[in-house]
């Protein structure tokens, strides 16, 4: 007796899988092969093809390209100065000037670090961005929550556009609705002398200098960080929402798991940024209300880096310290950056 291929000796017919056992395997192995190789075919289009395809959109950025590189990197070539003893007057041209200053090497540097109001500015600028960390970071988070939850889109329309109002307004204009708020002539204190009560004046009290120019930035910025937030709360799906509420969870219990978890990677993004700007917590702001609470208060980094630069002349030693507060910068980015891949989430590039 003949048995045929596909069948059983007693004559039954073979299941589809039992008659090729790698029938499986070897159909879905070209498709796993596929990836790979149509990134290789991508990388082998010669360069004049790709221009072809893409010189509309090359055309497009290219104006941002120069810009970028003009304005943000052609002027880092300046900071060679903090290695010298730099003299813009050996020569009516700045790149001559550069050329013919004498080397010092990491004197500025080691002076930089000796010298107490360095030190002071340093301090003020840590303890600044710890609190609007603390207090500034959460208020755009909380806010989107509140205004994601209001049913009425014209209502929600209304308090996204008066909260996001401020981010506007210069901080000249900032300052001076602070100061007829919260000044000694201001309407508060006119108001409690009205009634007997004695004024106060919040604007020149060095100790609440800290608390006042955090809440001027949670009003001025916390509006461009609801709409980061609500359009990543517009990317969540309503059948998870209705899902867990067919399922009992409750208002809190799907925040905690749906739309906290949504937010989770812009948050950590945000913050990563927030943390490698650490140093840079603000230079017109505090220049403005300077003269006001003193410099011991209100001198960070960047204001002390204008101050010994601009006013007294000392270029060499203002690069020196801006180039160090970009260093650290940096590594605070990476560190940060590294922190959040940790956690599992993407951050400013991915691993």
């Amino acid at each position: 007796m003949s048995v045929t291929a596909g069948s059983r000796p007693d004559g039954t017919r073979r299941p589809a899988a039992a008659e090729a056992p790698g029938a499986a395997v070897a159909a879905t192995a070209p498709a796993k092969e596929s990836e790979p190789r149509r990134s290789v075919a991508l990388r082998k289009v010669p360069l004049r093809v790709r221009w072809r395809r893409d010189r509309a959109l090359i055309l497009m950025t290219s104006p941002v390209i120069a810009l970028l590189l003009l304005f943000n990197y052609v002027p880092l070539l300046g900071n060679v100065v903090a290695f010298q003893e730099y003299d813009p007057y050996l020569s009516s041209n700045g790149v001559t000037a550069i050329l013919h200053s004498p080397w010092v090497g990491l004197e500025q540097f080691s002076r930089m670090l000796d010298d107490p109001l360095f030190w002071s500015a340093t301090k003020n600028t840590v303890v600044l961005f710890v609190l609007q960390l603390v207090l500034f970071f959460p208020v755009p988070i909380v806010l989107a929550l509140v205004i994601n939850s209001v049913i009425r889109p014209r209502v929600r329309a209304v308090a996204q556009a008066i909260m996001y109002l401020p981010h506007f307004f210069s901080w000249v204009l900032v300052v001076t609705v602070f100061q007829q708020i919260l000044g000694g002539a201001g309407i508060i204190a006119q108001t409690l002398e009205k009634h007997g009560w004695s004024g106060f004046d919040l604007m020149t009290d060095a100790d609440l200098f800290k608390y006042l120019v955090t809440a001027q930035a949670v009003w001025k910025d916390a509006g461009w960080g609801i709409i980061v937030f609500l359009a990543a709360l517009s990317a969540v799906s309503t059948d998870l929402y209705e899902a867990a509420a067919m399922d009992g969870a409750g208002r809190w219990r799907r925040m905690w798991h749906i739309t906290l978890p949504a937010l989770r990677p812009v948050i950590a993004l945000l913050l990563v940024l927030r943390v490698g700007d650490a140093l840079s917590v603000g230079f017109e702001q505090f220049l403005l209300q300077r003269y006001a609470v003193g410099a011991g208060a209100s001198e960070v980094l960047d204001t002390y880096v204008w101050n010994v630069g601009i006013q007294n002349g000392d270029f060499s030693y203002a690069a020196a310290v801006g180039l160090a507060k970009g260093v650290i910068g940096v590594c605070l980015v990476l560190g940060a950056n590294k922190f959040a891949h940790l956690l599992g989430e993407q951050g400013v590039y991915k691993k």
